[in-house]
């Protein structure tokens, strides 16, 4: 991570931090497009837009998290609580699954 892209993202948790959601949305969305394959800016990014009511997007986020890393339980976690919120019972259903069986120590993909 660069120094720039480490300070955005820690301004973006300062604002989340106290309650400006909107503004660590669009810092959240500016550290991912500096880096696409940041982790933990798409998972941020999704839990600000899933605060904010912007469901759709936040799975669009949700869904890079997974495919970034498929094997992570939190980001399954997340994406089933978006499609919770959304609406969306049948892939958040199957998202949570995920997630349960990352949590007995299988495997969603092969590494």
């Amino acid at each position: 991570m660069t120094p720039e892209l480490d300070q955005l993202f820690d301004d973006a948790n300062g604002d989340l931090a106290i309650g400006e959601l909107e503004e660590a949305a669009a810092k959240y969305r500016r550290c991912v497009e500096m880096d696409a394959t940041f982790f933990e800016g798409w998972h941020a990014l999704g839990m600000a837009l899933m605060k904010t009511g912007r469901y759709e997007e936040a799975i669009e986020a949700g869904l890079r998290c997974v495919e970034l890393r498929p094997n992570d339980q939190l980001a399954w976690s997340s994406l089933s609580l978006f499609y919770v919120r959304h609406g969306n019972i049948k892939e958040a259903e199957a998202a949570g699954t995920k997630a349960r069986i990352l949590s007995w120590g299988g495997k969603v993909k092969k590494e």
